[in-house]
């Protein structure tokens, strides 16, 4: 009997591995777990549901903290704890993954030691998308910039009139979108632009991009890759499954970029700020700074391979109203520019913020540190910044950085920070929200922070 149910147990995890765009009929009655319910969890195990598979949830908080988005799921849905899905998951035809939950998972091993398939959440909707020939699927990745690229792009395919969904790890999952009750409701999309993470790449076993870009590659999520060639790696997963007739655009200024597209089966194509076409302006607000005059030329480098028309692109990069929290501009009050980057968290981050300008800025700086040097900040800040406005748990170690360099405020708070910068800003400067830190010290997150920081400088201008 057990050998039956061994064999039983194969085929059926045979045919979820090698299954491509049908699955309906091989999720029906099939177990399937997901594991970790944040934002894409809960979309998977939507996808799943409407589908027809039993569905069980593996998460680290209990079921007190999870009633309510347990209910809203309807019933049926089982709750397994960390500890007991050591061994729950073998019994599994198809676990997918949450982003934040690493594939050295013990659970996950235990699973992908038996055979069960193991995919990410865009795996699983990449299953239930049109068919290729009806429409077209992007994929944006990089370190920095990949949100505001993705953002961008969609904005310029909505210019030539074309149905674009815009998501992944930049707002909406892909699974929100996937599967035939989603296309009965009018959720089926012409173009699919989707923000990729390295995680997301990680879970990605099947999905083929008609266009895949990588836009940069720093060092980032080492806590998670033992090594910048680790993390490369994953990023470079976003041209598996590519064919000679599908596209990659590669950022050609960044040599771990170039050398990661070395070899891949899609025509490569590279954009560059040193090289921008002279055929397309980049004047918006929202997109200042050489950063963005990079993602502007990756965005409009994917819709021409596309056939989008030079008049979309260019209405695009004139309309494109940016991101919020990334040089987002609150207004002018008293000819006085107030500029919103909470999404700097760290000094790279506000590096790029700082460099966007060439004169008269207010900083404002401070927060929960990373344990990065400051340094870098002081020689960006020569000749841009008239002076720095502290605030947060970090701010001693920005004063300590810039004394003797530059006027320096210790404000404590973010509306110490807004009230002093109302009274020593003058007309014709800018204030800039850039912390270089995390929010967490005072803030929720780095959108709360943002948030506060628009109320406050809304009400200098009542």
């Amino acid at each position: 009997a057990f050998l039956d149910y061994f064999n039983l147990m194969q085929r059926r995890r045979a045919a979820f591995a090698q299954s491509s765009l049908t699955m309906q009929d091989s999720l029906k009655n099939s177990r399937a777990f997901v594991y970790g319910l944040g934002a894409s969890g809960m979309a998977s195990v939507r996808l799943l549901i409407g589908q027809g598979a039993q569905v069980s949830i593996i998460d680290q908080r209990g079921r007190s903290e999870l009633t309510t988005v347990l209910d809203s799921l309807g019933n049926g849905i089982e709750l397994i704890t960390e500890a007991d899905a050591l061994g729950r998951v073998k019994q599994a035809d198809l676990l997918v993954v949450s982003p934040g939950v690493p594939l050295s998972n013990p659970a996950i091993q235990n699973a992908r030691a038996v055979g069960v398939p193991i995919w990410g959440e865009v795996e699983l909707a990449y299953r239930f998308l049109p068919p290729s020939d009806q429409r077209i699927l992007i994929g944006i990745t990089g370190t920095n910039g990949k949100s505001t690229t993705t953002a961008l792009t969609g904005e310029l395919f909505r210019q030539s009139g074309k149905k674009t969904f815009v998501g992944g790890n930049l707002g909406r999952p892909l699974s929100e979108v996937a599967g035939a009750q989603a296309q009965a409701e009018g959720k089926s999309y012409e173009v699919y632009i989707v923000e990729l993470s390295s995680y997301q790449l990680e879970g990605m076993v099947s999905v083929r991009l008609n266009v895949a870009a990588l836009l940069n590659l720093t060092p980032d999520h080492l806590d998670r890759y033992p090594s910048i060639e680790a993390y490369g790696e994953a990023k470079k997963r976003i041209f598996n499954n590519q064919r000679n007739s599908d596209f990659a655009v590669v950022n050609a200024e960044d040599g771990r970029v170039m050398s990661l597209s070395q070899g891949i089966a899609a025509a490569v194509h590279t954009f560059s700020k040193s090289t921008q076409s002279d055929r397309l302006s980049v004047s918006n607000p929202a997109l200042r700074g050489p950063h963005n005059l990079e993602n502007a030329l990756a965005a409009a480098t994917i819709a021409q391979l596309c056939g989008v028309d030079d008049a979309s692109i260019q209405r695009g990069l004139a309309t494109y109203p940016g991101l919020p929290h990334r040089l987002e501009s609150v207004g002018i009050f008293r000819d006085i520019e107030w500029i919103n980057d909470s999404k700097a968290t760290n000094v790279d981050s506000a590096l790029t913020a700082l460099r966007s300008f060439s004169k008269n800025v207010w900083w404002m700086a401070g927060g929960k540190g990373k344990g990065a040097s400051y340094a870098p900040l002081v020689a960006a800040a020569e000749g841009r910044v008239k002076g720095v406005l502290t605030l947060g748990q970090d701010a001693p170690a920005i004063e300590a950085a810039f004394r003797g360099k530059l006027p320096v405020y210790a404000c404590s708070t973010l509306r110490g920070a807004v009230d002093k910068a109302s009274q020593v800003a003058q007309p014709g400067d800018v204030v800039l929200l850039s912390p270089a830190c995390a929010s967490f010290d005072q803030f929720q997150n780095f959108e709360d922070r943002g948030d506060q920081f628009k109320r406050l400088v809304t009400g200098l201008a009542r």
